[in-house]
């Protein structure tokens, strides 16, 4: 059967094509195509059954001459067959897919691009709003697989299937909770669900992805920003984009949709999900989504974090704060609130052109909304020249040529608690200490990684470090003091530098945890 509509041709298959047919159905395939040179040629093969090497040869000369064909409908063996011999490569071809209902079913997830459901307690199914989706499918499991090389624990979608008129993703997750459902229902286990978040948001940017495999976020953002651009008075537009375009660009990753919904525990193990958003760039533009998700969608109207979230404005705060503050590093309530304060002038640029784009001025209840969105944002473009901040962890290479790199990590957080000039140079001394012996000693020659975090406290005023690596056990606080009241011929070389960091530093302890040598130390600003 063939149909000539809407400036293409449509033919049907069906049965099999193998040697036995094959002349005949080319010949049938070169008179329904004749006369239509130029039109798109739509193949719907939902009843083939089999194809040989003979319908094969077919197909390559039809698209010869007619090179703009796509195979529709395709059932799974002979997608097989058009997989291995690479017909899929140089013919357009859309598998055919079972299809299910999510009529009933617990709602999970929902994000900008789709919602997730529990069709059964092993499988959840991502359904994509957009119908022609199977390009974005395509792609969220590509780079979910990319996630997964790097290191980050997700699932990979295992099929694809129609509901509806839509696509969706099939995952498996047994007996998996999101973890915006531990909230709801476990409050008294908001602090462990903080640490686990925390925990995948560093190892998430931490991970650095080779050039050019993710988008870059930071180009969607100046996106934005130039969208402002008509919305703000003329110096904060200005301002705006300058300060985006400040942002220097960044290979680690970022989720883009980071928020309680996307994880889920499975027995032990936490996941991250729904990875479509996956990019790269500066942690800023992490933190003004996040804030979003819990706070800045909800702020006129905290109705809306309870239906998307599952918990109530409150919670949605206080794990808000919390998060960010265990992500910093610091109880430093005047860090963490500049660093919101920066994560808020990139959530209020999304929200507002969000809106704007979906007719919110043209609603009186949206058109506040934008009204209070804007009058922050400029309130915030007032206060800052810089969307940067300082994080309060490195991770590095215990290596002697990195630590220049540890003391401007460690002098950057000083600095912006305004430590004097005393105190800063005397922990640079301890620092530089401990970071040396780690690298020459702690892995006998091997190369490993050191973790160096910070804490600043205001009240009382002191500044933490602890410093972790995975060497050999070894306490350097039970070194005996050396003799510093001998003379010079005397004395041993060596044996200096612990002492120096117990004598300058108002605290110190040792501890062996889990395989790895944990040195804390504390100085009093």
């Amino acid at each position: 059967m063939t149909e000539t509509k809407d400036m293409q041709v449509r033919i049907e298959l069906s049965g099999r094509i193998d040697s036995a047919n094959a002349a005949e159905t080319e010949n049938m395939l070169h008179e329904q195509t004749a006369g239509k040179d130029g039109l798109p040629i739509i193949i719907d093969a939902e009843k083939l059954d089999y194809i040989s090497s003979a319908g094969l040869r077919v197909l390559l000369r039809l698209k010869k001459t007619d090179p703009d064909i796509t195979l529709i409908n395709v059932k799974t063996e002979v997608y097989d067959i058009l997989e291995m011999t690479g017909f899929t490569e140089i013919l357009k071809v859309e598998k055919a897919y079972r299809t299910i209902s999510v009529e009933g079913c617990e709602e999970i997830g929902r994000g900008a691009n789709g919602t997730v459901y529990r069709v059964d307690k092993d499988n959840v199914v991502k359904v994509y709003n957009n119908p022609d989706s199977l390009d974005e499918i395509r792609h969220e499991r590509e780079v979910a697989r990319l996630a997964l090389v790097l290191g980050i624990p997700t699932a990979i979608s295992y099929d694809v299937v129609k509901v509806g008129d839509c696509y969706g993703s099939v995952f498996e997750f047994l007996n998996a909770r999101a973890f915006s459902g531990i909230l709801a229902t476990e409050p008294e286990k908001m602090d462990w669900c903080v640490e686990e978040y925390v925990k995948m948001l560093r190892k998430i940017h931490g991970t650095l992805v080779p050039e050019g495999k993710l988008p870059d976020i930071r180009e969607t953002v100046l996106g934005w920003a130039r969208f402002m651009q008509d919305y703000l008075p003329e110096e904060e537009g200005k301002k705006l984009l300058s300060l985006v375009e400040a942002v220097p660009k960044d290979n680690h990753m970022i989720h883009g949709d980071y928020h309680t919904k996307n994880l889920e525990l499975q027995d032990d193990e936490v996941l991250l999900i729904d990875m479509d958003t996956l990019a790269v760039g500066h942690p800023v533009f992490e933190l003004g989504s996040m804030y979003n998700a819990f706070v800045g969608f909800s702020e006129l109207d905290h109705d809306v974090v309870r239906e998307f979230q599952g918990f109530d404005y409150e919670t949605a705060v206080t794990f808000w704060h919390k998060a960010l503050a265990a992500y910093l590093g610091t109880g430093n309530s005047k860090k963490v609130r500049e660093v919101e304060d920066k994560a808020r002038i990139i959530g209020y640029t999304r929200l507002i052109r969000r809106s704007i784009r979906r007719h919110g001025l043209e609603n009186e209840k949206t058109k506040a909304e934008i009204d209070h969105w804007t009058q922050e944002l400029i309130e915030l473009l007032h206060k800052y020249d810089t969307l940067l901040f300082v994080r309060n962890e490195l991770e590095i290479d215990a290596l002697n040529q990195n630590l220049p790199e540890v003391l401007r990590f460690v002098d950057a957080n000083l600095e912006a608690a305004d430590c004097s000039p005393k105190a800063q140079m005397q922990i640079d001394v301890a620092v530089e200490e401990i970071f040396v012996n780690i690298a020459s000693y702690a892995y006998e020659g091997k190369t490993g990684k050191a973790y160096i975090r910070i804490e600043i406290s205001e009240d009382p005023a002191y500044a933490e470090l602890v410093f972790i690596d995975s060497g050999m056990p070894y306490d350097p606080l039970s070194r005996q003091d050396p003799d510093v009241t001998l003379p010079a011929e005397q004395r041993e070389i060596g044996g200096l530098g612990v002492f120096l960091v117990k004598k300058t530093m108002d605290d110190a302890s040792y501890r062996y945890e889990d395989g790895k040598n944990i040195l804390t130390i504390r100085k009093n600003l």
